[in-house]
């Protein structure tokens, strides 16, 4: 007897008549039915979330790489006359000419870093002022370009920067004054006055990061010195540099750099825990939802065995025929593996639209919900970002067929083994 080859025409003309036969002819059941959106939507829960999940994490280091130093290069400090630590940089613009010379760093700036209050009318605001040059600023991403921004950052030499979030704290728009008062002002006979100064609002930057918008201000270097009593100081260096990915095999250069006494701080320092908790986050979730995929292939194996049951006639009838017990396993193969199949490509298509137009869909949600359906205060950024990879989207494919045919072997193993004079006797 000639051998025919695996899954051959006939093979699969059984199965699609099974696969489309009525209920009542012992066709596809409701459990089929079921599995099949089950996997539908257990794919499309899987892409989503891995969607979601990448955005998150690339939203999050953008905002952090693209308004904050790669690396910050400051001094151990030395113990002041009053008992407080001085880290100050004495001969910072020589420190920052030897550290842009590390291979791999793009811009080096000096900075004077104070914590203040921010007043205008009755309002008031803790707010952090970076003192920083012109030139520098305009090279901070997040902050130079803004699709919210107000203002002229050219003029920043003639006022001072501040982030969305405080200019709506203090009620405040661009030509408005602010005052920034320093409880470390003049120094007196008798003790340290706070130093008030009133400065005209220039430019309102979105940086995309609530904790940045709502906390900080930049101010004119020069500015920054006389303001805080820094005259021919800084505080501490920022670094950009081209691969921030990879700021970690920069560490000992910027160190030798830094020379004696320097220290840095890179953004994985900064960062690195929450990132590393993402990290963990992402494999709980996939292997959580990958039980989801599970269950709603199992109900498969339910839609197979009554499937089997009701065609224990024709199992009998095409084994006679010659049919070999490879044939009938492969026929019910392909009935399981179909509904797996079509279930995969469903929850693949809606996943991936979800992530296409997760802004409109995160949008009526919001509407629905009133406004309440994401709090910038708690997640850090301002929107539900979402990113589709082709990684993400193959992992939940290759999931979801893997276990679509593994658990439908066993049921085809069934109907292959069944004794076709026991499946005649009763018919």
């Amino acid at each position: 007897m000639a051998q025919t080859p695996p899954f051959a025409a006939f093979e699969w003309m059984i199965a699609w008549r099974y696969l489309r036969a009525r209920r009542a002819e012992g066709g596809v059941s409701v459990m089929t039915w079921i599995s099949l959106i089950g996997i539908t939507l257990a794919v499309f829960a899987l892409i989503a979330t891995l969607s979601v999940r990448s955005g998150f994490r690339a939203e999050f280091v953008d905002t952090i790489l693209g308004a904050n130093a790669h690396v910050t290069v400051y001094q151990m400090g030395e113990v002041a006359a009053n008992g407080q630590i001085d880290r100050s940089i004495a001969d910072y613009e020589s420190l920052a000419a030897e550290v842009a010379q590390v291979p791999g760093v793009t811009r080096v700036a000096p900075l004077v870093r104070q914590q203040v209050m921010a007043n205008s009318g009755q309002s008031n605001a803790g707010v952090e002022v970076f003192g920083i040059a012109t030139d520098d600023l305009k090279t901070i991403p997040r902050i130079a370009v803004s699709e919210q921004a107000e203002g002229d950052i050219n003029r920043f030499d003639e006022g001072i920067a501040i982030g969305i979030g405080v200019a709506r704290t203090l009620g405040v728009t661009v030509g408005d004054r602010v005052k920034l008062i320093s409880p470390n002002g003049v120094k007196t006979a008798f003790g340290t006055s706070p130093r008030v100064n009133a400065y005209e609002v220039v430019y309102i930057f979105a940086a995309g990061r609530y904790d940045i918008d709502r906390t900080r201000v930049y101010l004119p270097l020069r500015e920054a010195q006389i303001f805080f009593n820094r005259e021919g100081l800084a505080d501490e260096l920022e670094v950009m540099v081209e691969d921030p990915e990879a700021v970690d095999d920069m560490a000992m250069q910027l160190l030798q750099a830094a020379g004696p006494g320097g220290q840095i701080w890179t953004w994985r320092d900064a960062s690195g825990s929450f990132l590393s908790a993402l990290d963990i986050e992402d494999r709980v979730m996939f292997v959580i939802l990958s039980v989801l995929v599970l269950i709603a292939a199992m109900n498969i194996v339910s839609g197979l065995i009554m499937l089997v049951k009701n065609k224990g006639r024709d199992i009998g009838i095409l084994r006679t025929m010659g049919l070999t017990q490879g044939s009938i396993m492969r026929v019910f193969f392909i009935c399981g593996a179909f509904t797996g199949i079509i279930g995969t490509g469903l929850g693949v298509v809606f996943g991936c639209l979800f992530a296409v137009y997760v802004d409109q869909i995160f949008g009526f949600v919001n509407y629905l919900s009133g406004g309440t359906a994401w709090d910038a205060s708690i997640r850090g950024i301002y929107f539900l970002p979402a990113k589709l990879q082709l990684g993400d989207v193959l992992s939940a494919i290759s999931l979801s067929l893997g276990l679509s045919f593994v658990v439908t072997i066993f049921p085809a193993r069934r109907a292959a083994r069944m004794n076709p004079v026991e499946a005649l006797r009763y018919e």
